[in-house]
């Protein structure tokens, strides 16, 4: 790695990016011999600002950043360091240093989640078709996803992408709604198959 050290007295900033949500946790700075340690150990390994020495993170809270993978940027002056955390990465014990809660990172689905979450625990109040959908209770969603998934393999074995796509989503959204109704979110299956993984 060609890192350009000589911008930033001897610095480069690190970005520290879970490698399972692709969340930002945190920015630090390293220099050659806190990189060096970083590789060696495969623990995140910073040069302190403030006191003027390495620092691993978790040395002393045991929330540790264990490595998977650096890149450098094009200016040869940024680090991405990804990482698998050990517990919260800030040290005011929230996930990220932002305040923000680590969530498996689905973008949008995951937002999706949280709406689908909402009309479920407001079903009664709410007027939605998801609410609709859970006041009727486990079978009427199960029933839809098959109904769902049924359209979906129909329109597979046709030309058109775009009825195909549509079917698709409307396939993967009562499967949402039906994974919240059973108590789970995209996340369970999400590790299962991880730990499928050989």
């Amino acid at each position: 790695m060609n890192i350009d050290y000589n911008k930033n007295n001897g610095l480069v900033p690190a970005i520290i990016q879970d490698a399972s949500t692709h969340n930002v946790l945190m920015l630090g700075y390293m220099n050659d011999e806190a990189l060096k340690k970083t590789l060696e150990t495969k623990q995140a390994t910073f040069f302190s600002r403030t006191k003027q020495r390495l620092w691993t993170k978790g040395e002393e809270s045991g929330n540790v950043l264990s490595l998977v993978d650096i890149k450098l940027d094009c200016d040869n002056d940024t680090l991405l360091i990804k990482v698998k955390p050990k517990g919260p990465t800030c040290h005011k014990g929230s996930d990220t240093c932002w305040n923000e809660e680590n969530t498996q990172g689905f973008g949008f689905l995951s937002e999706l989640e949280t709406v689908i979450e909402s009309r479920k625990h407001n079903a009664q109040d709410d007027t939605s078709y998801v609410a609709s959908l859970f006041s009727k209770g486990i079978n009427k969603i199960a029933q839809k996803v098959g109904e769902e998934a049924v359209e979906m393999v129909i329109e597979a074995k046709d030309s058109n992408d775009e009825l195909f796509l549509n079917e698709s989503a409307d396939l993967l959204f009562h499967y949402l709604i039906l994974l919240q109704a059973k108590g789970f979110k995209l996340n369970d299956i999400v590790n299962i198959l991880k730990n499928r993984k050989k």
